[in-house]
């Protein structure tokens, strides 16, 4: 069994009291991050992409257009930030990785360029559709049972997703605007360290907040991409090894 791939701290405080869903403005500048772990987060990335592409990746055909322009944003992103160099056909990482640029499959290519899972949720009838996702670290939940789902089905089975939270979170969809983004995060405590965890919907987890040795956080922004006008969803994901007795912080949607 490969030694966890862990954090070593947060950039917020887990415990912080909120209401859900959570949500704060962000410094657009603040989007992608990179932290101390993103060597070997990259590695796992490469070798799920390589590997399981099938059960990390899917683009609905109809999104492709979304999914350049996330590429072309993610690029514009990353030329300017000091730790990534940023060429005419490839991209050298913060870890020495020097990834080639292909347009032709844009949400692949990203997923092997920033530690942030990236889910493209488009607007069709009157809810936000999963019409494409990198999801290298899904945290019990899976891929295929949620593409092309609406935002309640993505949420299923999460306990405090009710009616009144599900409007709330969708008038967040509807509302975002470009240019202006938003973030939350949620916590929770895992017995399993390992990043990469499907579970099917009809084998939720239940987090034990009191007593598992790991905590298990994600920094969510949301964005609205101003051309396509879909919303993209992105997971930062952090895992740290907790002290014994140490709170996990409160529960909020996976």
């Amino acid at each position: 069994m490969s030694a966890p791939i862990l954090q070593e701290r947060l950039p917020f405080d887990p415990a912080a009291p909120r209401p859900l869903p959570g949500v704060a403005p962000l410094d657009p500048a603040d989007w992608l991050l990179v932290d101390e772990a993103f060597a070997a987060q990259m590695a796992l990335r490469d070798r799920l992409l390589a590997t399981r592409r099938d059960e990390v990746l899917r683009l609905d055909p109809a999104a492709r257009p979304a999914a350049e322009e996330l590429f072309d944003t993610v690029l514009g992103h990353l030329s300017h930030q000091p730790a990534y160099e940023v060429g005419a056909g490839d991209v050298l990482r913060p870890d020495g990785v020097r990834v080639a640029l292909d347009r032709g499959d844009p949400l692949a290519t990203l997923g092997r360029l920033v530690q942030e899972d990236l889910c493209l949720m488009d607007l069709r009838g009157a809810e936000h559709l999963l019409a494409g996702a990198v999801l290298c670290f899904p945290a019990s939940w899976r891929l295929d049972e949620k593409f092309l789902g609406p935002l309640t089905a993505i949420h299923r089975p999460v306990e405090v997703y009710d009616a009144d939270l599900a409007r709330r979170v969708q008038r967040l969809f509807h509302g975002v605007k470009p240019g202006r983004p938003l973030w939350r995060f949620n916590a929770l405590g895992y017995h399993d360290p390992a990043l990469f965890q499907p579970r099917s919907e009809s084998d939720p987890h239940r987090g034990d907040r009191g007593s598992a040795p790991y905590l298990r956080c994600e920094r969510q922004c949301v964005l609205r991409l101003p051309e396509s006008g879909a919303v993209v969803f992105s997971i930062h994901t952090y895992m740290l090894a907790r002290p014994r007795g140490a709170a996990a912080g409160r529960d909020a949607i996976t």
